[in-house]
């Protein structure tokens, strides 16, 4: 039989326990009051009686205790007051006895539960929508699997049922990794190891993954561009593909990834960002966000961006967005025959959102 796990020893043994505040405040002032009393006592009254000089310092000593004690509550008044709201949860404004430190502290007090709120709500928010997003593929699938087993399908709605499926099993998945990465990166660094990469490549070969998805929404896909960069290829192709799934939902016919001196670009013809990246980039947002019009619920969009920045951020890099005219890319020849190569003009009268991994040195 093993033995029961061995408890660990508290910090502070309850035999040495520190004094409390006001006890600590009462025996400095019993001490200011006594010492100067005992010294006159004892230089004057060399005299007196033993039994005298005793009882007389016996009853100074309880004089300064009890003044010790008063003067230390009215001291501690206003502190003791905050302690007080601080545990009924409820903490008000200053009050006019508060001396300037009390009332810096009631402030800070005030800020770190607004904070704590505030993160509160935002989590809360979070897992509201993450439920949501983890039933929808989980539904799905249940629905198609009864299908698939139950019911009398042709072999051609047999095979389209699977591929659904599979699309909604991937969906998932993803998910899932998105939520492993964003906790992951919210606590510790991302580690990287830079190698020379061909950052044209690497966008072809994104391309190549999410062709089915495009076609499947009905968009158009371009790859523009050539560069060379020391980055690490697997990361780097993480922060784009979150950057792309975005853009894949809110793109309404046109999706452009382009190499050039700055970086990556991830681009669309989207409606934009309704708040700033900072705000929207964080790994619990879940707010619903009004877009030119219309209310998006961003769900799991911000973990993507959040992970795009952090590995941003862990190649010396920043993660930019900004809103730029459209105009008709050029399109470059593929850098190999099973390149994507598609080509096709933007509508010149409506700006496209852009979301830029700023790397530190690209070359051509």
């Amino acid at each position: 039989m093993n033995p029961p796990p061995s408890v660990p020893a508290p910090l502070v043994s309850p035999s040495r326990r520190p004094l409390t505040l006001r006890a600590q405040f009462t025996l400095v002032i019993f001490l200011l009051a006594f010492l100067p009393n005992l010294v006159l006592t004892l230089s004057a009254g060399s005299a007196w009686p033993l039994e005298s000089l005793v009882l007389w310092m016996a009853l100074v000593g309880v004089l300064c205790a009890l003044i010790g004690y008063f003067l230390s509550g009215a001291l501690l008044r206003s502190l003791s007051r905050l302690a007080q709201e601080i545990r009924a949860g409820e903490i008000g404004g200053a009050h006019a006895d508060d001396p300037a430190e009390i009332v810096a502290l009631r402030g800070a007090f005030t800020g770190l539960v607004g904070r704590l709120g505030t993160e509160q709500q935002r989590r809360n928010a979070f897992i509201a929508t993450l439920v949501h997003d983890l039933k929808t593929p989980l539904i799905a699938t249940g629905h198609l699997t009864q299908a698939l087993t139950t019911l009398p399908l042709p072999d051609a709605e047999r095979r389209e049922v699977g591929a659904q499926i599979t699309q909604e099993t991937e969906r998932l998945l993803q998910l899932v990794q998105q939520m492993a990465d964003a906790h992951r990166f919210e606590r510790e660094d991302v580690q990287v190891q830079p190698a020379p990469t061909d950052l044209r490549a690497l966008l072809d070969d994104v391309a190549r993954r999410v062709q089915p998805r495009v076609q499947a929404r009905g968009l158009t896909l371009v790859v523009t561009g050539h560069g060379h960069a020391s980055v690490d290829r697997g990361v780097l192709e993480r922060a784009v593909m979150n950057l792309l799934d975005n853009a894949l939902r809110y793109a309404r016919a046109h999706i452009e990834l382009r190499v050039d001196t700055r970086g990556l670009s991830v681009l669309d013809d989207g409606p934009g960002l309704s708040a700033p990246l900072e705000d929207l980039a964080q790994p619990f947002n879940a707010q619903p966000t009004l877009i030119a019009g219309q209310q998006y619920t961003s769900g799991t969009a911000g973990l993507g961006l959040f992970i795009a920045r952090r590995i941003a951020e862990a190649h010396g890099a920043q993660l930019t967005y900004h809103r730029e005219p459209l105009s008709p890319p050029a399109v470059s020849r593929p850098a190999s025959p099973s390149a994507l190569s598609v080509s096709a003009s933007f509508p010149d009268d409506v700006a496209r959102s852009a979301f830029t991994v700023v790397l530190p040195e690209v070359q051509p």
